[in-house]
């Protein structure tokens, strides 16, 4: 490969995130076709439908039958995705304890503010289930 065309080339994490972008603005099922059209980026047919194959095996995104073909969307919004790739790295700690203690002082006084009242909000919705 050619370093112009290596310099062309996105970062695959960023190809992602596009596609996932594009399919969290539309809100409804895309087919591969789609997705490619609304990226605007002229991508192979192949390369999209492989990029869409690759996030439904993974569980990023659902699709059903749309003619001979797919329609793909996310099983969960931007910050869903989020929450469920630092449960997974929590979850592969050994030392729980100790990544929650330095990812808390690693927060914003804004954002230790905000995981109080969301961890009180939790207690008490946890609270009134239990009754």
């Amino acid at each position: 490969m050619s370093d112009k065309r290596r310099d062309e080339r996105r970062p695959h994490g960023e190809l992602l995130a596009d596609v996932l972008a594009v399919l969290w603005q539309a809100g409804r099922p895309m087919t591969a076709q789609q997705v490619n059209a609304a990226l605007g980026k002229g991508l192979a047919r192949t390369t999209m439908a492989t990029i869409l194959t690759r996030l439904y095996e993974k569980g990023t995104l659902r699709r059903t039958p749309a003619g001979r073909g797919f329609a793909y969307e996310p099983v969960e919004d931007a910050a869903g995705l989020v929450a469920g790739r630092m449960r997974r790295e929590l979850e592969s700690e050994p030392r729980r304890d100790l990544v929650l203690k330095r990812f808390v002082s690693s927060l914003s006084e804004d954002d230790e503010e905000t995981l109080r009242r969301l961890l009180l909000e939790a207690g008490d919705e946890s609270g009134r289930r239990t009754r």
